[in-house]
């Protein structure tokens, strides 16, 4: 369909500013452009309250990457979405209005249960139809959130949320000492589960994972960097990370030699970079403790979750509204 309209999603997160461009198939949607920059938008949110000067300008510049590409690409429709950095921020509102200033984007600060829908609604379609629930997490930056879901004939109903103010960027910034050694590390492990257990204590998730009644679906940098070191990628490949199954021994092996890794050793990796190199164990860390708390022993890795999301749901805005003017 190449005279389909091209609509375009942008993703502003307390680490990356990231954007899909993609015009919709009968099947979906096909990506035709993208684009994703490491800001740090949330770097010192924690202990500040609010996002800094520097922080704000690297987001802009990039911001104005993406409407530059959305012009080249003449993008029909687009939407820019905000989540935990500009949700905490006291200044996020300010943020918003100064990005729609310079860039002409309407940024939407999005509810940790939009965000949570969106991020489902994204990576839906790994979903194993014939296993009825689904623990489906997203690590970000500044909060994780857990979607516990029910999924039934291909169909899927959200039967609850929970979203914690902890991701990689403030788990680094907070325990960066305490990551560094093993006592440390199990005590921010033992500190995350404690966080997660009002959801296993509502929902009893853990009572189900016997006879294939439930699947988990992780989507995030952790999750698509831990497998693709498992894979032993020395190039960060989507096709091959994209709906990999990773046994939770995998996970810990690769968790590991993460930790035996120095600062330098995870720069120099293909996979982890300088950008992330000191934000990996902070992410084994949350994802450790949500395979502790839910035994499954396998997860799917999704490389995909908010922006495809929104891009979908601005599809089917369309086709319905479509269908309505023509019926």
């Amino acid at each position: 369909m190449p005279s389909a309209p091209l609509y375009a999603a942008l993703d502003l997160g307390t680490n990356n500013c990231r954007m899909l461009v993609a015009r919709p198939t009968p099947r979906g949607f096909k990506v035709v452009d993208a684009f994703s920059r490491v800001t740090r938008l949330g770097e010192g949110l924690g202990a500040s309250g609010v996002l800094s000067e520097a922080a704000m300008d690297r987001t802009l510049d990039a911001l104005e990457i993406c409407v530059a590409k959305m012009e080249r690409n003449q993008v029909r429709r687009a939407r820019l979405v905000a989540t935990e950095a500009c949700r905490r921020a006291s200044n996020g509102a300010e943020f918003t209005a100064r990005i729609a200033e310079r860039t002409g984007l309407e940024p939407d600060i999005i509810s940790t249960s939009e965000e949570a829908g969106l991020a489902l609604a994204g990576c839906a379609s790994l979903l194993d139809p014939l296993v009825p629930w689904a623990l489906v997490f997203d690590i970000g930056g500044g909060s994780t959130e857990l979607v516990w879901v029910r999924n039934t004939l291909g169909t899927q109903t959200v039967m609850g949320v929970q979203s914690i103010p902890t991701g990689v960027v403030t788990l680094a910034e907070q325990w960066a000492a305490e990551l560094g050694s093993n006592a440390g590390y199990a005590q921010v492990v033992d500190q995350i589960g404690r966080a997660f257990s009002p959801f296993e204590s509502l929902h009893t998730i853990a009572s189900l994972m016997t006879g294939n009644l439930v699947q988990m679906l992780g989507t995030s940098g952790t999750v698509t960097t831990l497998g693709a070191l498992h894979l032993g990628l020395q190039r960060y490949d989507r096709s091959q990370v994209d709906g990999l199954e990773l046994g939770f021994n995998d996970i810990a092996a690769v968790t590991r030699r993460l930790a035996a890794m120095s600062h330098d050793e995870r720069s120099a990796h293909p996979c982890i970079g300088p950008e992330r190199a000191d934000l990996v164990l902070a992410g084994c860390a949350i994802l450790e403790a949500v395979c502790r708390l839910w035994p499954l022993g396998k997860l799917r890795v999704a490389d995909r979750g908010v922006r495809e999301g929104v891009l979908l749901g601005m599809m089917k805005d369309d086709a319905v509204n479509s269908g309505r003017r023509t019926s």
